[in-house]
């Protein structure tokens, strides 16, 4: 089975390496380079980075609806097309194949249809949540699901751990359903949608904390946005980033978004029914250190 690989960031690398390993890995497909950084250089995608060093035929196109795109696709003969962290595909693309395009995602869909199922689980303190692979069809995140794998969301784990156990798991489901459709032994399912809900992109009013709501809300928002981009505040008009933070359940007696600094070793900001006890903070113009080392050179 001929497989084109389409993929952009580090979470489809798994993938990609369990496809090499494991079948014919024909070609990769990924975005076009961006410029960036401090000397606003071109950046290569993970994804182009591994396809070079692996000296696999690389494809960037610009516009994915370009004859010359198409008809250069087409020519591979691929049979399948599989999708992990790749933009929105136009029917051109997707229906080429004769198998058709299968797609990884970081939900156990209909839940978080979208770009950022893997944060708003967390936001919306999800205990649980999972991968799914779906063959493509027009309406985002909508065709019938292959396989699905649930992952457990530890109380105190943050994005960027549970982005790492998806990504890795992502790759095995992946393989147990390439090796399924080889074997014919898969069954597709129709996704329920009265059980949809939707993972929105991330905005930038998603990560300004509002302190008057419980302390558990803020809790999954600090978790959900560490360590990157980052939930933040404000404290006498300087913007501060929180990256992590336990919970303190004692009724405050200051209003919400108070900070209370103890000792130089404590600070804790007041919710509607306790607190965020800050474990390390991002002053601004500095990088992110633990609270104590804050306090330390703090001036109130």
């Amino acid at each position: 089975m001929k497989i084109i690989f389409l993929g952009t960031p580090d979470f489809a690398l798994p993938s990609l390496d369990v496809v090499n390993d494991h079948f014919d890995l024909i070609a990769v497909i990924t975005a076009p380079d961006k410029r960036g950084g401090r000397g606003h250089g071109w950046i290569e995608s993970p994804v182009k980075k591994w396809a070079l060093e692996h000296n696999k035929k690389l494809l960037q196109p610009k516009n994915l609806k370009s004859p010359k795109f198409l008809n250069n696709l087409k020519k591979l003969g691929a049979d399948i097309f599989v999708v992990v962290a790749f933009r929105m595909l136009p029917k051109e693309v997707w229906n080429m194949p004769e198998l058709g395009t299968i797609n990884l995602h970081g939900s156990l869909l209909p839940k978080y249809r979208g770009a950022a199922p893997i944060q708003r689980a967390i936001l919306n303190g999800e205990n649980d949540t999972g991968l799914t692979t779906f063959i493509l069809k027009e309406e985002i995140d909508t065709g019938d699901i292959l396989l699905q794998k649930k992952i457990h969301i530890e109380p105190n784990e943050n994005f960027g751990s549970l982005y790492e156990k998806m990504k890795r798991e992502g790759s095995h489901l992946l393989k147990e359903t390439l090796d399924k459709m080889i074997s014919k032994s898969i069954q597709p399912t129709k996704q329920l949608n009265e059980l949809a809900s939707p993972a929105p992109k991330i905005s930038p009013k998603d990560l300004e904390i509002n302190w008057h709501q419980p302390v558990e809300n803020v809790h999954n928002q600090i978790r959900a946005f560490s360590p990157f981009p980052g939930a933040w505040t404000t404290y006498e008009h300087k913007i501060f980033k929180i990256f992590s933070a336990s919970r303190l359940m004692i009724q405050p007696v200051e209003p919400p978004g108070n900070w209370v600094i103890e000792n130089r070793k404590s600070l804790k900001i007041a919710c509607l029914d306790g607190y965020i006890q800050v474990l390390s903070i991002q002053p601004p113009s500095k990088k992110c250190m633990d609270v104590v080392a804050f306090l330390n050179g703090f001036q109130q």
